[in-house]
């Protein structure tokens, strides 16, 4: 996939989610923040240098976690990380780069796996591996592609918590399809179609300006639910909604803007008043959510 119009800054203490389908352009963007492609077009710059001039030294800053493990089976927890921080560290005294690595397996809750060999770990073990790779040597940047992809929901929460207590002192950049783990995880969210950045903010900045406002749903008791009453009565307080659903079960009008308190007060006590004979049996209001925000 091409990317084709990105201009995006991340920032440190921050962790930023490229989120996106299958296809978007997302491990294409993290290929060229990690030097394995080079851009046809426009510049690169991590912590102020730039990725065609200065790359020996952004990549002694830089961790990358890909989407598939790279490990060796005939290598255990702890020899990877020796391997990989003393190629990140060449300077590094022997006694610091144990000390670095036993941090390292800690870290990642690894610490009673250490010598096992590659092979014999779990899924989400050899993505907790992976990760620590990426951290180690005191890196900067770090960037990882889908880092909880094939992973139970266990070691899923294990490694979000990992990357939010590494969050300081680094810039962390990850993809997903997931847009719970972007909400949950991210300081700012930046949703990627078919190669393009289409918007990029905090969660809660995206829902507010691309959500579709609320959801007021109103649950019939039978088949004589007048929804031209209905319709009229929702609108008497707010004139921009408009009915978006109608089920045998329900109705479900769509509020766009911003919340008015007094005006839902208002609404609500109408409601509450005439349920029977406008033949509803209640009724939920629900938020904007990423989901609105990223279809």
């Amino acid at each position: 996939m091409a990317v084709k119009d990105l201009s995006l800054n991340f920032y440190e203490n921050q962790i930023t989610a490229l989120l996106g389908p299958n296809g978007a352009g997302k491990t294409t963007i993290l290929s060229m923040l990690n030097s394995q492609l080079l851009p046809t077009l426009g510049k690169i710059f991590v912590n102020g240098r730039d990725m065609q001039t200065e790359l020996s030294t952004i990549r002694t800053e830089m961790g990358v976690c890909p989407q598939y493990d790279v490990l060796f089976e005939n290598l255990t927890i702890e020899e990877h990380l020796l391997l990989f921080g003393a190629l990140k560290m060449p300077t590094c005294p022997k006694k610091q780069l144990y000390q670095e690595v036993k941090q390292a397996i800690k870290d990642v809750d690894l610490f009673q796996h250490r010598l096992k060999y590659t092979c014999s770990l779990s899924g989400g073990m050899k993505r907790r591996l992976s990760i620590a790779i990426a951290l180690i040597g005191n890196a900067k940047t770090i960037v990882l592609d889908e880092p909880t992809s094939g992973v139970d929901p266990c070691s899923r929460r294990s490694i979000w918590d990992i990357l939010l207590k590494h969050r300081q002192g680094r810039t962390i950049i990850f993809t997903t399809h997931n847009l719970d783990e972007a909400e949950f995880l991210s300081d700012r969210i930046a949703i990627i179609q078919n190669g393009t950045l289409t918007c990029c903010g905090s969660p809660s900045s995206l829902k507010q300006k691309y959500g579709h406002g609320h959801e007021l749903t109103l649950i019939k008791t039978n088949d004589l639910t007048n929804i031209t009453q209905v319709t009229s009565l929702v609108q008497e307080y707010f004139p921009s909604a408009f009915l978006n659903k109608n089920t045998h079960t329900g109705l479900v009008f769509v509020i766009p803007g911003e919340v008015d308190a007094a005006m839902y007060k208002h609404l609500f006590q109408r409601l509450d008043n005439n349920l029977h004979p406008l033949h509803i049996s209640g009724y939920g209001i629900t938020g904007a959510t990423m989901e609105k925000v990223g279809s």
